[in-house]
């Protein structure tokens, strides 16, 4: 026994996107100067693990190619190893904030309860936010016809819970969506765009909770708490991802459509100005 996993393995895995770089690695892609140039071809989504809303790795998304996508499998369909990622990725995201809200692991120490409740508001209000958001571009990206699962980065999720810990600042990439499959440029971008608009849609239904709980009257400290950091955490990951740069869903919507991306970016702006103005005031 050398302890090595059998290469033959992955015949059974249910990652196509480790098949796909296996293949990879094993043939040459000969056709990448003439895809490359098409309007229409096999695009990722996210090819680099990024997608924390308040942190990414900004740069170049490579493009790569494959022959077959499975197109039969049910829009709902979430594999073993993709329910484990989303599983470790919340979990890790939603201790950062922990650390966040108790001002690092000093604070947590001092404070256990301080660090146990942050990270509740946490899981409760933002990490819906994040998981939304990527569920949304993967319902999208299979509509059409794409392979689309989460992958959770190792490494962003390490890297931002040292970071939480030591300093209560939360920047991390746990994972993001990977899409495989042919896509026109236009159905690219609304794969982007779904990320946003779900963000948007949950920072509507918190705002109208929070104006609702104004008008009657029908209220408390806690539902105050967790709607101040529902909207603003919806609010802050929609305008985020609308910025045009790098891996981010605003630069693959404005290669689409300049005006869908300046709609949209007005739109998680005017979200984000409610949250400073109207929004604080009817909570104060």
């Amino acid at each position: 026994m050398t302890g090595q996993r059998d290469p033959r393995a992955w015949w059974l895995d249910d990652d196509i996107m480790e098949q796909f770089r296996r293949k990879k690695r094993q043939e040459p892609n000969t056709d990448q100067g003439r895809w490359k140039r098409e309007n229409s071809g096999v695009r990722v989504l996210r090819s680099n693990p990024t997608g924390m809303p308040f942190g990414r790795i900004f740069g170049r998304d490579p493009q790569i190619s494959i022959s077959t996508v499975p197109r039969n499998a049910s829009i709902w369909q979430f594999s073993e190893k993709e329910i484990s990622d989303l599983t470790i990725a919340t979990v890790a995201f939603t201790a950062a904030l922990g650390f966040m809200f108790s001002n690092g692991i000093i604070g947590a120490l001092n404070n256990p309860n301080q660090f146990i409740l942050g990270a509740i508001r946490s899981l409760l209000a933002l990490a819906p936010a994040f998981v939304l958001h990527e569920i949304a571009h993967k319902f999208m990206a299979k509509r059409y016809g794409c392979w689309a699962e989460f992958r959770a980065d190792p490494s962003g999720l390490r890297f931002g819970l040292i970071l939480s810990a030591l300093t209560g600042i939360v920047f991390m990439a746990p994972g993001a969506v990977m899409v495989l499959g042919r896509t026109t440029t236009a159905q690219f971008g609304r794969i982007a765009l779904a990320g946003p608009v779900t963000n948007i849609a949950l920072w509507l239904i918190g705002a109208i909770l929070i104006v609702s709980g104004h008008i009657t009257g029908i209220r408390t400290d806690l539902t105050d708490i967790l709607l101040l950091t529902w909207v603003w955490g919806n609010g802050i990951l929609a305008l985020f991802n609308m910025l045009p740069f790098g891996p981010l869903d605003g630069r693959k919507i404005k290669s689409w459509s300049d005006t869908v991306f300046w709609i949209w970016i007005s739109i998680s702006a005017g979200a984000v100005y409610a949250n400073l103005t109207v929004l604080r005031s009817l909570l104060a």
